[in-house]
């Protein structure tokens, strides 16, 4: 099992009737041998918790949300016609690429801004973020995978992200207009670097920028990908390629050829379809 079984709604303590619910999906029934999620992919926040003290503009920078990668990551599965389960609640409520038990999973202060509702919560208070906003969602994927893997159906596991063009506590050049971040199986994602480098030959690209994958805090890539034995990439965008609908169906457009002529070139390995 990948994650432990969700609150059922009647022992829920956190979200209330006029939340929204926790998971989104597109084209369950897929059967297309990508499968796309993306961890950060809304910024609500429950009433609950009072927008945790932040004005909108906190929420709806990059601390809150992965600006523009829910617009590439639905344009990517109705382009596809692949399945995509996506979060829908700010990443500063629960980050639902944290382990439970990673002190970035509730950060009190992010990218130099202190969050107030994140300030000394009691442990009572952070299960009930695991258990009605993470849980669900990795549960929702696992379930998903087990389906495919039971039907035979080869998947290869699609993670859209997108990062800052540059942190206020760390200003530094971030020059890549898009990276694949990877940890030890990097098959799949060099295969499709390379195949970025022949078919968009303008782009800066970024072998595992702006950062890898941490196996010891990170949640989707180890469990799903790396867990699972799956072929897999996790891309990462700069946020100002994506900011608009029209971007993001660019980038969508852009990316679609190359995961078609990807997934056309690369081997799966029988034990890992």
């Amino acid at each position: 099992m990948d994650t432990a079984t969700p609150l059922p709604a009647a022992a829920r303590r956190l979200l209330g009737p006029g939340d929204p619910e926790p998971v989104g999906e597109l084209n369950p029934g897929s059967t297309s041998p990508f499968f796309l999620i993306c961890d950060h992919a809304g910024n609500a926040v429950p009433a609950a918790l009072a927008d945790l003290g932040l004005p909108a503009e906190e929420l709806g920078r990059h601390i809150g949300i992965d600006i523009g990668a829910f617009g590439v990551a639905t344009g990517l599965a109705g382009r596809l016609g692949a399945p995509l389960v996506h979060t829908r609640y700010s990443r500063l409520v629960v980050d639902c690429n944290r382990k439970p038990e990673a002190t970035s999973a509730m950060a009190a202060v992010a990218d130099g801004t202190e969050v107030p509702g994140n300030r000394d919560l009691r442990p009572e208070e952070r299960a009930a973020r695991v258990e009605e906003i993470l849980l669900p969602y990795h549960s929702r994927i696992g379930e998903r995978l087990d389906a495919r893997a039971a039907a035979g159906l080869p998947t290869l596991l699609v993670s859209v992200h997108s990062f800052t063009p540059s942190l206020r506590a760390r200003p530094a050049e971030r020059p890549w207009h898009i990276g694949l971040c990877w940890a030890e199986a990097d098959g799949f994602s060099r295969h499709v670097l390379g195949l970025l480098a022949d078919m968009e030959p303008g782009l800066v690209l970024g072998h595992n920028q702006p950062y890898d994958v941490d196996m010891a805090n990170d949640y989707s890539i180890p469990v799903h990908g790396e867990g699972r034995g799956l072929p897999y990439i996790e891309i990462e965008i700069r946020q100002d390629q994506i900011a608009t609908p029209a971007d993001q169906a660019l980038w969508a457009d852009r990316l679609v050829p190359v995961l078609h002529r990807a997934a056309e070139t690369f081997h799966i390995p029988e034990d890992r379809a």
